[in-house]
């Protein structure tokens, strides 16, 4: 059974900093892009982070980048994504998931793919 469960959402102050993890079970982590995707309140799910190991890609969107790092543990299977100097526009649910495909935040949520039931993330102003 394929699983991933994601942790390490809560309520942190504007500016402050949280480590989300994705821990995965039930297919060959390595060969999968594993992706974070956040959807905030009234708004659309988007893509802000992916790593794939079968090339070693790795793509940082622009709202994130240089707060936000995506990296993975493979032995455990198990995706991190740490945020720094976070902002009220920060706050949403985000989601991992993984999809045999290239780290394209278009074609992950087309493709057959796998997601976590995601974690809540506040951030107060």
């Amino acid at each position: 059974e394929v699983q991933l469960v994601e942790s390490g959402g809560g309520l942190v102050q504007d500016g402050g900093s949280l480590k989300l993890s994705c821990a995965t079970s039930g297919f060959v982590f390595g060969d999968y892009a594993i992706a974070w995707f956040r959807q905030a309140p009234g708004k659309e799910r988007v893509g802000i982070s992916c790593s794939r190991g079968l090339d070693g890609s790795t793509f940082t969107a622009d709202a994130v980048k240089g707060r936000f790092t995506t990296y993975s543990d493979y032995a455990k299977g198990t995706a991190f994504l740490q945020m720094r100097e976070l902002k009220p526009e920060d706050t949403a649910i985000y989601y991992c998931a993984a999809a045999l495909v290239e780290c394209d935040f278009a074609t992950i949520p087309s493709a057959p793919n796998y997601w976590g039931q995601g974690t809540r993330v506040t951030v107060s102003s």
